[in-house]
């Protein structure tokens, strides 16, 4: 009978420690925001019928997806000009170009 009581108070202790045990790890973690760090990247979008480069600032949010800081519009043109492709590759090259600058400027 002893045995069969011994058993049983263990079983409670070892329920309320699993339980406390379970409560704590389920506690909020720390609301403080973690540091991030926002890189420029050069982006493109056409809007009304125009091609804009962009120099973009963003960081990578808590859900995985990008939040968007800032849009530096770097050069525009119409997205029917005859020379598109050659401007949209000139375009992207100095977009490249100046972020690795301004990203090299944020890193010191």
């Amino acid at each position: 009978m002893l045995a069969v009581v011994e058993i049983v108070v263990l079983l409670v202790v070892l329920g309320l420690l699993l339980s406390r045990l379970g409560v704590l790890s389920a506690a909020p973690r720390d609301p403080r925001p973690v540091p991030v760090r926002a890189a420029w990247a050069p982006a493109h979008e056409e809007v009304d019928g125009e091609t804009r480069v962009l120099l973009r600032r963003s960081y990578t949010g808590g859900d995985g997806l990008p939040v968007v800081l800032e849009d530096r519009v770097l050069t525009a043109f119409p997205a029917d000009d005859p020379a598109w492709e050659a401007r949209f590759t000139e375009a992207m090259a100095s977009a490249r170009f100046r972020c690795g600058y301004l990203n090299a400027e944020e890193g010191r």
